[in-house]
C-alpha cells in the first residue's frame, strides 16, 4: 500500500508542479498563451485562473499524501521522486499533444515555426517520464521497502 501512496503522492505533486511552472512562466511572465486562446483575452485570463487553481489542488493533494507517508514512516523518496517526474512529464506530454495539437486550445507560442518549441516541450516531457520510470524500476529492483 505504501508503494502506491508514494507513487500517487509524487504523481499529484508532479502534475501540480508542472502545471504551476507552465502557468507562471508561459502564461504570466512570458505571456506566450492562455489556457484557452480561442476567445477574448478576458476569457483567456479566466481560463488561466481555473488552470492555476487546478495546479494548486494537485500540488496540495500530493503534499497531504506526502505528509501522511512521512508521519506513518512509509515515505520512499526514490519512489516519490519517480512519481514526481512521471507526473510532471505526463502532464507536459498531455499538454503538448492533446491540448496543443489535438484540441487546439492553445500553442506553446504563436510564431511562424512552432515546431522547435513543440519538440523541446514534448522531448523534455519524454525525458522526465523516462527518468521517473527508471527511478521507479530502480526502487523495485533494489527491493526497497515501502518505507525508508
Amino acid at each position: 500500500m505504501g508503494e502506491k501512496r508514494n507513487l500517487w503522492s509524487g504523481v499529484l505533486f508532479g502534475i501540480g508542479l508542472a502545471a504551476f511552472i507552465d502557468e507562471t512562466i508561459f502564461h504570466q511572465l512570458l505571456r506566450w498563451h492562455h489556457f484557452y486562446d480561442k476567445s477574448t483575452t478576458d476569457i483567456g485570463l479566466i481560463s488561466d485562473g481555473f488552470f492555476h487553481a487546478f495546479s494548486w489542488f494537485a500540488t496540495i493533494g500530493g503534499l497531504f499524501l506526502f505528509a501522511d507517508l512521512k508521519r506513518r514512516n512509509r515515505l520512499s523518496l526514490i519512489r516519490w521522486w519517480g512519481g514526481v517526474l512521471l507526473g510532471a512529464g505526463s502532464f507536459q506530454l498531455y499538454d503538448g499533444i492533446i491540448q496543443h495539437k489535438l484540441m487546439g486550445l492553445h500553442q506553446i507560442r504563436y510564431v511562424e515555426n512552432v515546431i522547435p518549441y513543440d519538440l523541446v516541450w514534448n522531448l523534455s516531457a519524454v525525458v522526465m517520464i523516462a527518468t521517473g520510470l527508471f527511478l521507479l524500476k530502480r526502487a523495485s529492483k533494489k527491493g526497497e521497502p515501502s518505507h525508508a
